[in-house]
């Protein structure tokens, strides 16, 4: 069969999505390791799942972009799970970084308004999934800011009160939520090793995140097919009987 009649033939073969929206920790995820790298090599021909992370931003600017990321009425556009990870840097001290700071009460209906944004252009709650910071290691991330002439500019009991507010949106929201802050200081452990300078995750952290991500994801993809044959399944003598349908198997 020529290229250009399979043209004429074949359905466009529609690839479900998954949304990976967040800050640096969520743009890094793509990095050797990491997460995010982690789950797209678990969805390989089941979804896409697309890196929109966003170094230093806060849920003020996210809620800003987020409708130039998603828009009603494509169904390119309504993915199967939305991960929303912010708050590392709407933690950070007023006083010491007012441009990233976003005061708790707002950090609060900036994801109950991107939750509900979702929701306005066709993806439910019960796609949506929101992961709280994770812990802040102070003592190596006072290092960073020395490096970079600045004071010591977040605390981790302060990124635990934004951590808390993660939570409470989700369950008011009815959307799942991934409380990494407290996963990660289960019995007092330390955990410093699942951060590379205080405060973004080290190889052992990006595995640990997508450990416990995984069984939130995997609920929301598992009825999903895989795209596409087999390739012992795909007919020798005519391929595009088995390549033309509409991809699913």
């Amino acid at each position: 069969m020529a290229l250009s009649e399979a043209v004429g033939c074949g359905s466009s073969l529609l690839w479900p999505r998954v949304l990976l929206f967040g800050d640096s920790i969520t743009q890094f995820s793509f990095q050797q390791g990491g997460w995010g790298a982690s789950l797209a090599d678990k969805l390989v021909r089941k979804c896409d799942v697309l890196n929109r992370g966003f170094s230093g931003y806060n849920t003020r600017w996210a809620k800003i972009i987020l409708p130039r990321l998603i828009r009603k009425g494509n169904i390119l556009d309504s993915p199967v799970a939305v991960t929303i990870f912010f708050g590392a840097n709407d933690s950070a001290l007023k006083e010491e970084n007012p441009k990233q700071h976003i005061p708790l009460d707002e950090y609060v209906a900036n994801l109950k308004s991107m939750v509900q944004y979702l929701r306005s252009v066709g993806v439910p709650e019960d796609r949506v999934i929101l992961i709280t910071p994770p812990p802040l290691y102070e003592a190596a991330w006072e290092k960073e800011c020395l490096v970079q002439g600045c004071k010591l500019n977040r605390l981790n009991s302060v990124v635990g009160q934004y951590a808390s507010a993660c939570l409470h949106v989700a369950r008011d929201c009815g959307a799942d939520v991934l409380d990494l802050w407290a996963l990660m200081q289960t019995d007092g452990q330390d955990f410093s090793s699942y951060l590379s300078d205080g405060l973004h995750l080290s190889p052992k952290g990006n595995e640990f995140l997508f450990s416990h991500l995984w069984p939130l994801i995997e609920k929301k993809v598992s009825s999903l097919p895989l795209l596409l044959p087999y390739w012992r399944d795909v007919a020798e003598a005519k391929p595009e009987l088995s390549l033309l349908g509409d991809g699913d198997h």
